[in-house]
């Protein structure tokens, strides 16, 4: 497989003959204030050793030109040895010095070296990016996690720039109007670790110490930078108070102190993820740089990915994957830490659990049903699988099973397994057989048989209580029914696992809320397992499996429970178990088992009582897509009204300046459509209208504005206006969402047109562009799209970096329409074109399966 997509085994091949001592980088970015330069130098120089003489391997690198290729002082023709992604050499000695001069392009879609121009106030910033591979779009080297080296960069910039990398810098050298900043060799880490941060950023420093068990100190310099022209708004404090907490946390659980020197967050603009584990050098996009007011989700989330991230430092960076199948080696882990860690930190964020089981777990279960949901370690035959796997079962399923593992092995064992794993892998890579040797020492089970059934399997397993009762009322038998949850389009996995679970049993209490009143733990395995300990017991109002979420699974409810659910769901207490319920009805919505009116009526019924604001929002997200998407075409207007008036309603009764009527107070400008609820939006815009205790600030400005413009209120010179106030680069996206979401086929095709005539926008410009589009109530307006979109999408994979072509893919497909003819027309390009692109296939067959979930869920509702 040559070209771009480096397949595994070529890197395997590669691997068996080579070793990486040290790479040289050298970089000249001085161009990059200038908007016509499209490219800058870049230099490298990489030591290796070859165990067979003789032999031929090549470099990874994308540049538009090459200038020089020298091995062991033999210079290579570029025209001959770089085929446009590649670098050939032959005749390698047993010692090797290979330097390659080319000139790299600044990327404009998040891929390799970003430049950014702030519309604020002009200037530039650079920042990296490139997780899997795409540290060869700024220097020539060995793309792959296993070839492992120290590098050591130099970076030469303008003068009135500072610039990071992953290490601390050396010296710093004046040069008229350049600095060149010369860093420290790295540990050895992958290629796509690496990092390089450079501009007029603003910076917060602070200072870390650790006394450690043999006598000395540990001193970790900490930093948080973003752009200038954010720093008002640059809550650096409560960052690096988290940060703190997370070292103090880490080294007390891993005891493996902290290998990588300083540590630098970067809050950086237009970045396609939350953040990238760069060692010493964290990236994060700067979203969580919050404008305006935001709820204390936000907060609990973003501390959430300061811990994920630095969780990587050692799962992940310090031992590292062989190969992209093990990539849950990190992720998984860092998403389980970073939800463990806000509470084994002391954080005040002490509802991390809820969150996971609420968000993280919907993710998880969401990627599972599809049919190419893949087990925790899967088949990454190539880059561009890797790329796709960046998924909800590497994440968020991965990391609920270690949860579940936690359970099953004890927290103790788990984590004095991980540091032995450590301390035996350091700087190393490694595969699964390598954790599970460490934890089968510490916790003295057998885990091949747990790992067979847990990670090398996909699909969900759903539980179900069976309960039948005396003629007093009293438990004769409770049963936990398993199956496999599969998707009804797709065939059975047929795979039953092993759960550690506790099983609550729930009753009114005096003041009349839903209480545990017993909780029983046990093993469940099979299709049936007797609960022995509930015989005799009262029947409970209310009986939830998987009680304090220990697994990872779907749980129903018998009859009984379910009806409780309906009446009283808002009445349970316990914050954990009522966001596991929430969770469970959601999944019934989704599987056709509940009617979408149903869930919205739970949603309007008791979303007001929901205590935990990061529930509260995803509430809000799913009765939205409920409407959308899964209600009978004929009940959305009806379901769209009543939700609108629940937002009102319910932002009129909260809190003055609480999280909860801001909340509200977004919703609603999702789901306005009648006179009444636009009349506001208008007022809360002009001034004319007022909420007692709510701030009308920037950020809830833009999405007022994107209620009108929707609805075909927004005048082009309001929205232009409006752009003028917040010439940012938020307020530029915010602006071209609100142009692409007016109700008309000139705003239509306009937004269409940007994304595709074009490769000049970046990925948050892409997304805006088809966040407005793609506006499910106008879905009149883009029927007409959906066979244009099939007959492009060869054409966009070949033609655009893979981060583009993915959000086009996904943004624009025609998800609205929810009907047979565009199932067919998926199901016609996926049968016609069966060796297009793996990847772009992946995708287009998810999508294909959402549409093909909604359909039933539109069936189930209209019945």
């Amino acid at each position: 497989m040559p070209g771009k997509n480096l397949s595994r085994d070529e890197a395997q091949q590669r691997a068996g003959i080579l070793a990486v001592d040290g790479y040289r980088v050298r970089l000249d970015v001085t161009s990059a204030p200038d908007p016509a330069a499209a490219t800058f130098r870049s230099t490298t120089t990489v030591a290796f050793r070859c165990s067979q003489p003789g032999a031929a391997t090549f470099l990874d690198l994308l540049a538009p030109a090459v200038r020089s290729i020298t091995l062991n002082g033999r210079a290579l023709d570029p025209a001959t040895a770089y085929d446009g992604a590649r670098v050939h050499v032959d005749g390698l000695a047993a010692e090797n010095v290979l330097t390659v001069e080319a000139d790299c392009a600044y990327s404009r879609t998040g891929e390799g070296l970003h430049r950014f121009v702030d519309p604020a106030d002009g200037e530039t910033y650079l920042y990296t990016h490139y997780e899997p591979a795409d540290a060869r779009r700024v220097f020539a080297n060995f793309e792959q996690p296993d070839l492992k080296a120290p590098f050591s960069f130099t970076v030469t910039a303008p003068a009135a720039w500072d610039v990071w990398s992953n290490a601390v810098h050396e010296s710093v050298t004046e040069e008229g109007a350049a600095r060149t900043w010369e860093f420290a060799p790295t540990k050895p880490i992958s290629t796509y670790l690496t990092a390089v941060v450079a501009g007029p950023y603003h910076v917060a420093r602070d200072h870390y110490s650790l006394e450690l068990a043999d006598g000395t100190t540990l001193e970790i310099p900490l930093s948080a930078m973003c752009r200038k022209s954010l720093a008002p708004y640059f809550d650096a404090d409560e960052i690096l108070g988290v940060t703190k907490l997370g070292l103090d946390f880490f080294h007390e659980e891993f005891d493996f102190p902290y290998p990588f020197g300083k540590y630098d967050q970067a809050f950086v603009p237009e970045y396609n993820i939350g953040a990238m584990e760069n060692p010493g050098c964290v990236t994060f996009k700067e979203e969580f740089v919050f404008r305006s007011k935001v709820t204390d989700a936000a907060y609990e989330a973003r501390a959430n990915v300061v811990l994920h991230e630095m969780a990587h430092m050692w799962f992940g960076d310090l031992v590292t994957p062989r190969w992209w199948d093990d990539l849950w080696l990190k992720e998984s882990f860092a998403d389980f830490m970073g939800s463990y860690g806000l509470i084994g930190a002391r954080t005040r964020y002490s509802s991390a659990w809820v969150t996971f089981a609420n968000q993280r777990k919907a993710w998880a279960y969401r990627q599972d049903q599809f049919p190419t949901t893949h087990p925790i370690t899967a088949d990454i035959r190539d880059l561009e699988d890797a790329k796709l796997n960046f998924d909800g079962i590497t994440y968020a399923k991965g990391a609920s099973v270690l949860k579940q593992l936690v359970a099953y092995v004890g927290s103790e064992a788990f984590f004095e397994g991980a540091r032995r794993y450590f301390k035996r892998h350091a700087f190393g890579n490694t595969e699964l057989a390598d954790l599970l040797g460490v934890l089968e020492e510490t916790g003295g089970r057998d885990l091949k048989s747990w790992a067979a059934a847990w990670l090398q399997t996909a699909g969900v397993n759903a539980l179900t209580p069976q309960v039948t009762t005396d003629a007093e009322g009293r438990i004769t038998e409770l049963a936990v029914l398993q199956d496999t949850a599969d998707d009804p389009a797709t065939p059975s996995r047929g795979v039953l696992r092993p759960h550690r679970i506790a099983v609550g049993l729930y009753d009114r209490d005096a003041d009349g809320a839903l209480v545990r009143t017993e909780r029983i733990e046990l093993d469940v395995t099979g299709t049936r397992t007797v609960v022995t300990e509930a015989v005799g017991r009262p029947r409970p109002a209310l009986v939830l499996l998987n009680d304090e979420d220990l697994t990872y699974c779907k749980i129903r409810f018998d009859a009984e429970s379910l009806e409780a659910l309906r009446t009283g769901l808002g009445d349970i207490r316990d914050e954990l178990a009522r966001a596991l319920a929430w969770s469970a009805v959601w999944n019934l919505t989704r599987d056709g088992l509940m009617p979408a009116r149903d869930y919205v009526a739970l949603v309007l019924r008791f979303a007001g009582q929901e205590g935990n604001i990061g529930v509260l929002q995803s509430l809000h997200a799913q009765a939205k897509t409920a409407v959308d998407l899964y209600a009978a075409p004929e009940w959305r207007a009806e379901g769209a009204r009543q939700l609108a008036d629940g937002a009102l309603r319910e932002l009129r009764e909260a809190v003055p300046g609480s999280d909860h009527q801001l909340a509200w107070a977004r919703f609603l400008a999702q789901t306005a459509g009648g006179a009444e609820h636009l009349g506001l939006v208008r007022g809360l815009l002009t001034g004319s209208a007022r909420i007692d205790g709510l701030e009308v600030d920037q950020e809830l400005r833009w999405s007022l504005w994107l209620a009108l413009a929707a609805a075909g209120q927004a005048a082009d010179e309001e929205l232009a206006e409006e752009l003028a106030a917040d010439n940012t680069a938020g307020g530029k996206r915010q602006y071209t969402q609100c142009l692409a979401a007016r109700p008309t086929p000139e705003a239509k095709a306009a937004a269409w047109s940007a994304v595709l005539d074009s490769d000049e926008l970046p990925s948050a410009m892409v997304e805006a562009n088809t966040a407005g589009f793609s506006i499910p109530a106008q879905r009149d307006l883009t029927v007409l799209y959906a066979a244009p979109y099939f007959k492009l999408l060869e054409k966009v994979w070949a033609e655009r970096t893979i981060e583009i072509a993915m959000r086009i893919v996904g943004g624009f497909f025609p998800i609205a329409q929810t009907d047979e003819q565009t199932l067919a027309e998926a199901d016609a390009w996926l049968s016609g074109h069966p060796q297009a692109a793996p990847a772009l296939r992946r995708l287009v067959l998810e999508r294909r399966d959402d549409l093909a979930r909604a359909l039933r869920a539109q069936s189930c509702d209209r019945a």
